[in-house]
């Protein structure tokens, strides 16, 4: 049974007739017929009886009449939600660590939402593991990873750019090196989540025969700079997320050697998830945005 078909049939009903039904749809005469016929066929039973020029409703076709109108609304409802989609009324569910929601994504969705204000977003903070997840059971649109470049069977994956790091020291602290660097007395390791960036900066302190154990963890990007500054200790973290206290002097840094390994941040979606326009439209503008990042660091 098609649309059209039912289309066509409330048109027979709201025209008074097979002739204007045909001039209001654009059909010919022989069309609007066929559509009947169609119908009839389908259904078995005649739904209009045929008296001279003038048609009227069997009582069959008065039942079915009721359903028709019911379906071509069901229809038109259906119709609006891709009208709804172009017209970008939806909401895009993106997940990123903190790192990135405060000093990469901003930006972006200010861009983002200067040209697609109708867009929802709702943002869902977490570890890069936690995201990779959340990703794969489809609960993210679009996530975006702080860590070394990697490989998933169940995700795009689209490095934006590589994210310099640097050894955070108090700004009274004495100058030091990746070379000769040492841990002064006193001082204490301050250790963001596992994984990421921390496994390089552990792996770099033992092998200066620095104990890693007894360090603080903190979850919090903005804790663990506040800690630093206060001389409780020394830390690791993205470049991106340290350059306004570095140009306030109110941080020492060691710049990392990449060699001792890197990390990305990375744009990632699931390969079997569809994409709707509103979150390709936000991939974009990712793109367009952090071919500039470069040029601030």
């Amino acid at each position: 049974m098609e649309i059209r078909h039912l289309i066509t049939f409330k048109s027979i009903v709201d025209m008074g007739g097979f002739s204007r039904a045909a001039v209001h749809l654009g059909y010919a005469q022989s069309t609007v017929t066929s559509h009947i016929q169609a119908l009839e066929q389908e259904l078995g039973v005649p739904l209009f009886d045929r008296l001279g020029k003038k048609v009227h409703l069997t009582e069959v076709g008065e039942n079915f009449l009721v359903h028709a109108i019911e379906m071509i609304q069901l229809y038109t409802k259906a119709k609006d939600v891709f009208h709804m989609e172009n017209e970008e009324v939806t909401t895009l569910r993106i997940g990123a660590p903190e790192s990135l929601t405060i000093y990469r994504l901003p930006q972006i969705i200010q861009a983002f939402r200067s040209q697609n204000p109708k867009v929802n977003i709702m943002m869902k903070s977490g570890s890069c593991w936690e995201l990779q997840e959340e990703l794969r059971r489809g609960d993210l649109d679009i996530g975006f990873f702080l860590q070394a470049p990697l490989t998933d069977s169940d995700l795009y994956t689209e490095t934006l750019i590589e994210e310099p790091l640097v050894i955070l020291l108090p700004p009274t602290s004495d100058s030091r090196t990746l070379s000769s660097f040492t841990l002064n007395t006193n001082e204490n390791i301050i250790l963001t989540e596992q994984g990421s960036y921390r496994d390089y900066f552990e792996a770099f302190l033992r092998s200066k025969g620095i104990a890693t154990e007894s360090g603080m963890e903190f979850w919090s990007v903005e804790a663990i700079k506040q800690c630093v500054m206060c001389g409780l200790g020394i830390s690791i973290l993205p470049l991106v997320a340290v350059q306004n206290e570095m140009q306030q002097q109110k941080l020492k840094v060691i710049n990392w050697d990449t060699n001792l390994g890197s990390v990305s941040t990375i744009m990632s979606w699931h390969k079997n998830k569809w994409q709707s326009s509103a979150a390709r439209k936000f991939m974009e503008v990712v793109r367009d945005q952090s071919s500039l990042w470069n040029q601030s660091i």
